[in-house]
């Protein structure tokens, strides 16, 4: 027999997605948020309904855990997807031009990258990584010194880099900006790739990715269970493996607190 849903299933379904939608609030602080997963892990009909009701919202659930909650992303084209100019509004971007989206990319690509840097901190649910401003600044920087060269390498051979992945055709932009100055008024400088970043990880922390620790290395964070879950999703992305192969990224102790490396002193 097909099974059949209840409206009131059908309204718990659409609360689950509903608590997913509110990035800070976790299972362990809202008892019905709690109930709710507790029974999308014990109910597969009631699972299977909650993916059509996000499905219907043009939403994906990646994954629902007591840890990190009912965790979505949008698909392509949903009213949820956030878009570039949604990104500079609520990140404070003041100029929304392509070079800038692709410069934002990088920036949370790092992020990502330094605050997983192994496969199996990926696989552990109870990894926390720590990223800051400086780090993610220089891990940016040292990529483009990296693929500087390559690009060199590849001009003294006579081989263009026809091929190259999307990462080295935006690195050029990066290292042109300047990675810190100070206004008049003491505050850090709009367009710095430093202050790029800080509104950057201000995103991440606003979006429940990562909560600030510390005004450490410019502001540094930790990351969160929804982070691992949505970072997880970005590991399939080429992009992601072409960051991590340049070998540039410090790896983590067993704290979760990155060693320093040579690209942590780069200014």
């Amino acid at each position: 027999m097909p099974v059949t849903h209840t409206s009131v299933d059908a309204e718990a379904a659409a609360r689950l997605v509903a608590f997913g939608m509110r990035p800070k609030q976790l299972p362990a602080r809202d008892v019905v948020y709690g109930e709710l997963v507790r029974r999308y892990g014990e109910d597969n009909a009631f699972k299977a309904l909650t993916h059509a009701v996000a499905s219907g919202l043009g939403l994906m659930v990646l994954e629902v855990t007591q840890q990190a909650g009912c965790v979505l992303a949008a698909t392509d084209e949903s009213v949820f997807e956030i878009k570039m100019d949604s990104y500079a509004r609520q990140a404070k971007i003041r100029e929304r031009r392509e070079t800038e989206k692709v410069l934002h990319g990088l920036i949370h690509l790092a992020t990502a990258a330094l605050g997983y840097p192994r496969p199996d901190d990926l696989a552990n649910d109870t990894y926390i990584g720590r990223v800051s401003v400086e780090q993610v600044d220089a891990m940016v920087r040292e990529a483009a010194r990296v693929l500087d060269e390559r690009a060199q390498l590849a001009e003294v051979n006579n081989d263009p880099l026809a091929d190259a992945p999307e990462l080295e055709q935006a690195w050029r932009a990066y290292a042109r900006r300047p990675a810190a100055a100070a206004t008049k008024d003491g505050r850090m400088a709009a367009d710095t790739t430093r202050g790029m970043v800080s509104r950057a990880l201000r995103f991440l922390a606003d979006q429940g990715f990562l909560v600030p620790v510390s005004d450490e290395q410019g502001g540094t964070y930790r990351t969160t269970p929804r982070y691992q879950i949505q970072v997880r999703e970005l590991a399939a992305d080429a992009a992601f493996d072409d960051l991590l192969a340049l070998g540039v990224v410090a790896v983590a102790g067993p704290g979760g607190t990155l060693r320093a490396t040579a690209s942590d002193t780069l200014q």
